[in-house]
């Protein structure tokens, strides 16, 4: 497929744009930025800095690995504690979010970095 050549670029795009978004989300639940109003348990502070701090590792492509796997492993924590309760189907206890971010995750721990990545220019192989 002629679109093929580009393929490392469009995942570098969402890499970034994942990290982003997840990035936002822990900041909503730590810094209020943008207001949501959450009841801030501890669980949730936590959630929080793991969504801050993975999602700005992701963006910027730093310790990628690690912080996909982690951050996967939260969002599959935050399906079955806070929305499997409801009912199993995700789209019917709100949970289809998590799942996304829980699958998109660890498509990103297995594939690494990607170019435009700190990743790649602290470790690549010449």
């Amino acid at each position: 497929m002629f679109l093929s050549k580009f393929e490392p670029h469009i995942y570098t795009i969402l890499r970034i744009i994942a990290g982003f978004l997840f990035l936002c989300h822990g900041s909503q639940k730590l810094f209020n930025v943008p207001a949501a109003g959450y009841h801030m348990s501890t669980l949730m502070i936590f959630a929080g800095i793991i969504e801050f701090f993975g999602g700005l590792f992701i963006m910027f492509g730093f310790l990628t690995r690690w912080a996909a796997f982690i951050c996967s492993g939260e969002m599959a924590f935050a399906y079955w504690y806070a929305h499997s309760i409801h009912a199993f189907l995700p789209l019917v206890n709100k949970g289809e979010l998590a799942v996304l971010y829980c699958f998109l995750f660890l498509f990103i721990f297995i594939k690494g970095a990607g170019i435009f990545s700190i990743d790649n220019f602290l470790f690549r192989k010449n």
